[in-house]
């Protein structure tokens, strides 16, 4: 079996000292000044990548960071950055509940739909008729898959940052609050599905067509959320009165979830659906203690998430690849999209127009699920580094504008 070198070991193990220290520090000083955490988590990123240290002590970089000239770091890097967004997609399925956008009804389930479909087809018919804003160029496969991905971005949102924010609104137990936690459940659900038919199109080389990828999309999620449910329902009980607590449970649910995403990267559909799902599953049993749920999401989000969101300044140069004109589009597309498509299917519901107008903007912060997203489509060819820049800016301002622009629609507490 091959090894690392010890020389590369240390290497490897000063890099990933240095992203989690540096960024802690970073996002501790963000948190105190009102920023989110993933905000300084990404600033070390670009400090530490090509946009900073690579620019001015490029010898300080290859020796920290030597992607270009150590292959096995590299792909110890780069395993340990795949590792980590399995489990951020698993800790967002973990925290999803179907009851909820149930329960809601008549304006959960039209603003959940108002809030995916105006976003989604602006965002498909501008980069199908405009390309050339994009810098796109040529047509065929390329063009659409690109047309598909840039409607599902617009359409996603960030349900954990969403979350956070009503929380310290001090929203979350409200009927506006409730409305906007059911809607974004229906954004990631659908987006993240689609997204992974997406990506499995994009690698469809490997041996997988179109219609493959949906059919096997909907049997893994069928089984896992009836079959799988019925049988955690049935055995989570056990484990978590038998087994020591709280390793029992955090290995079986962890294990299941690599397992999960080995099943669906085999059958040529990306990972991250595989542990979506498998999050999906078990967050949604009544039985999985809170505690539990609390332990799984505290040592993902602390450990594995700073990794994954400063590899993304290690990815790209954000001053060179930075396009005034595409960061500006990506965000018009991204707010008029979201916020218009939210209020009015809120006030189809029902809602009067300042709460819908507020629901809107609530719905609209995008935050690392939007991160992850571009990175992934980044990884694998679909969107350029200018996109994938203007991504990145787009999840940081909608996520820091949400709260104050819901306060404007918000004048006395519902």
């Amino acid at each position: 079996m091959a090894k690392l070198h010890p020389n590369d070991l240390v290497t490897l193990l000063l890099a990933i000292s240095t992203m989690l220290i540096l960024s802690r520090i970073a996002s501790e000083f963000g948190k105190k000044i009102g920023l989110p955490m993933v905000m300084g988590e990404l600033i070390i990123g670009v400090v530490l990548g090509p946009t900073v240290l690579g620019a001015i002590a490029p010898g300080w970089y290859a020796t920290v960071f030597p992607f270009a000239g150590n292959r096995d770091f590299s792909l110890a890097l780069d395993a340990i950055f795949s590792l980590s967004v399995v489990l951020l997609l698993f800790v967002a399925g973990l925290e999803l509940r179907f009851s909820l956008f149930l329960r809601h009804g008549r304006v959960a389930i039209t603003t959940g739909i108002g809030s995916m479909t105006l976003p989604f087809a602006s965002g498909f018919a501008l980069a199908w008729y405009f390309p050339q804003w994009f810098s796109l160029t040529g047509s065929g496969p390329g063009h659409f898959l690109f047309a598909l991905f840039l409607g599902t971005a617009m359409a996603i949102s960030a349900l954990p940052v969403i979350a956070r924010i009503l929380l310290d609104m001090k929203l979350l137990k409200t009927e506006i609050g409730a409305v906007i936690i059911a809607s974004a459940v229906f954004n990631d659900v659908v987006g993240w599905i689609v997204f992974s038919f997406i990506l499995s199109l994009v690698g469809k080389s490997n041996g997988g067509s179109p219609l493959q990828s949906i059919l096997s999309i909907a049997a893994f999620a069928a089984f896992m959320l009836i079959v799988g449910r019925y049988v955690l329902n049935r055995t989570l009980p056990w484990m978590q009165t038998r087994l020591s607590w709280p390793g029992g449970v955090l290995a079986f649910s962890l294990g299941l979830c690599l397992l999960c995403a080995a099943f669906t990267e085999y059958i040529h559909i990306h990972a991250i659906l595989g542990a979506f799902i498998a999050g999906l599953a078990i967050g949604d049993s009544v039985y999985l203690r809170e505690q539990a749920r609390e332990i799984m999401h505290q040592f993902v989000t602390n450990f594995f998430a700073p990794l994954f969101f400063v590899s993304i300044g290690l990815r790209v140069d954000f001053i060179k690849h930075f396009d005034p004109a595409i960061v500006f589009l990506i965000l018009l597309l991204a707010f008029a999209g979201k916020v218009i498509g939210a209020s009015l299917g809120a006030r189809l519901g029902g809602m009067p127009g300042k709460k819908a107008m507020a629901v809107g903007f609530g719905l609209n912060a995008r935050g690392a699920m939007e991160i992850i997203l571009g990175t992934l489509a980044h990884e694998v060819g679909l969107i350029s580094n200018e996109v994938f820049v203007a991504l990145i800016v787009m999840a940081l301002v909608t996520s820091i504008t949400s709260a104050p622009l819901m306060r404007l629609f918000l004048e006395e507490k519902p």
